[in-house]
């Protein structure tokens, strides 16, 4: 099932700021409009938080840190974090009133826009219905043949609620399969908040893993082994270090949490080779490319089709989701089918199949990925343009509706190169950005995402606005 490459090649996802590698297609995608109702300019004029200053207090004394996910404390990037009052589109609004253009989309699942009448309607129709029966429903048959059809990997396939759920899934039943207990994940990579993803590597030495975080025990990360993303060398000695006891690779095929990496040539296709060779699984972790690189995720665009997968985000088309899937003599060990044991109460319920249902068909569209691969290529071009005319270092590169840059001359082939970022200065420029009405992720190291919903103008304005904050920092 697993699609050759077309259009940019493995290579070219990375570039600095004096040459996008990457062509960019003339085909257009109708609809999808939100006109803007404020100008940059009175934005600016009259950009304040006041509102959202008064609820973040009350809100740090209700949860810890103010927030339900760290990043959004704005800890990375300094200021007053916002709090939203709506979206809609690709655009949303702060309880001050004040308009951003998005380019976070809740994290990834706003492919097709925020709060989509199509989608709407469809959950207004199932909540007529009930929002959770506990019990199977006709929606998660609809969903699951929509994912296999789409993802090459997968012929079997479990929703579940997150994708640390998923990933937490998907890990067991690795072990449960190979009867082996170690892993390879790679430095800055993130598979969710679970026990044994929270490692890092020690001097640089990828050896047995040590605790990321306080409350994880080293015994949960005793058999996580890690190396530096796009160092196939470190994972071959590692192989060679540890025969007959790896039970799964995982990574992400482009990163997307130390900002956006994408894998070297042929990088992909050692790990597939390696794996192999080993009787070692490889897992791809597609929570967040999955079904925005193409609409059968990194491992369709690559041309590498690994043994299980990890979704969430667009499947569920902003609600609640997870799944994870693969060869289906692998899935048949998840219970009740086989022995491996998982499960949970929400898991399928109609409100998220019924929005992963509407959203894949609004994706499968003639035009979708080459629209995304348009808009995108001119947002980082641009911004990359900007920052080299107005003097600063920075690269960047994106595929289709995920993008991402660094305030460093790179290239950035792995997290040891991302951090050699000018983090201090991207504060600077988020802040500012902010007050032009711009929404990014609020952290150097986090790949952002475009939609369906953005328009040119979106585009034009993000730009004009990077480079007139670019040109004070």
């Amino acid at each position: 099932m697993a699609a050759s490459i077309s259009g940019i090649g493995i290579g070219l996802g990375l570039s600095c700021s004096s040459n996008l590698s990457k062509s960019l297609h003339s085909s257009q995608s109708s609809g999808f409009r939100v006109k803007m109702t404020v100008s940059v300019e009175d934005k600016k004029k009259n950009y304040t938080l006041q509102k959202s200053e008064e609820a973040f207090n009350v809100a740090k004394n209700l949860m810890p840190g103010g927030v339900n996910s760290p990043v959004r404390a704005f800890k990375s990037v300094g200021g007053q974090p916002i709090v939203i009052d709506s979206v809609k589109g690709s655009h949303m609004w702060d309880i001050d009133g004040n308009e951003y253009i998005d380019y976070v989309g809740s994290w990834g699942p706003a492919i097709i826009g925020h709060a989509d009448d199509e989608v709407l309607a469809a959950l207004a129709e199932t909540m007529k219905k009930g929002t959770s029966f506990g019990a199977p429903c006709l929606l998660e048959n609809v969903l699951a043949e929509m994912v296999i059809s789409a993802v090459p990997s997968i012929e079997m396939v479990r929703f579940v609620n997150s994708g640390t759920e998923a990933c937490m899934g998907v890990l067991r039943l690795a072990r449960a399969f190979t009867g082996r207990e170690k892993i390879i994940k790679f430095e800055g990579c993130y598979h969710g908040h679970a026990d044994p993803f929270l490692v890092k590597a020690g001097s640089g030495v990828a050896t047995l893993g040590l605790p990321d975080s306080p409350g994880v025990p080293r015994a949960a990360t005793f058999e996580t082994l890690t190396a530096p993303y796009n160092d196939i060398l470190a994972v071959e000695n590692l192989f060679n270090s540890n025969k007959g006891e790896l039970a799964a690779v995982i990574l992400e095929p482009v990163v997307g949490n130390s900002g956006f990496i994408p894998p070297k040539p042929d990088f992909l296709e050692a790990l597939q080779r390696l794996t192999k060779e080993n009787g070692t699984l490889l897992i791809f972790d597609e929570v967040m490319t999955g079904f925005r690189l193409s609409y059968g995720g990194a491992q369709e665009y690559f041309g590498i089709t690994p043994d299980l997968t990890t979704l969430g985000k667009i499947i569920g088309g902003g609600l609640p989701v997870g799944a994870y899937g693969g060869r289906r003599e692998i899935m048949e060990m998840v219970a009740p089918a086989g022995p491996m044991y998982q499960a949970g109460t929400l898991s399928g319920n109609p409100l998220a199949m019924t929005a992963g249902i509407q959203t894949l068909k609004r994706l499968k569209e003639p035009g979708t990925y080459e629209y995304l691969d348009k808009i995108t290529g001119q947002l980082v071009q641009g911004i990359l343009d900007a920052g080299k005319k107005t003097g600063h270092e920075i690269c960047g590169g994106y595929i289709n509706g995920m993008f991402g840059f660094f305030f460093t001359e790179g290239p950035v082939y792995n997290f040891d190169d991302a951090k050699k970022s000018d983090t201090a200065k991207f504060a600077r420029f988020y802040r500012g950005m902010l007050e032009e009405g711009v929404y990014l992720a609020p952290s150097q190291f986090e790949a952002g995402f475009t939609s369906l919903a953005h328009t040119q103008e979106d585009i034009q304005k993000t730009i004009a606005a990077a480079e007139k904050v670019l040109s004070k920092i």
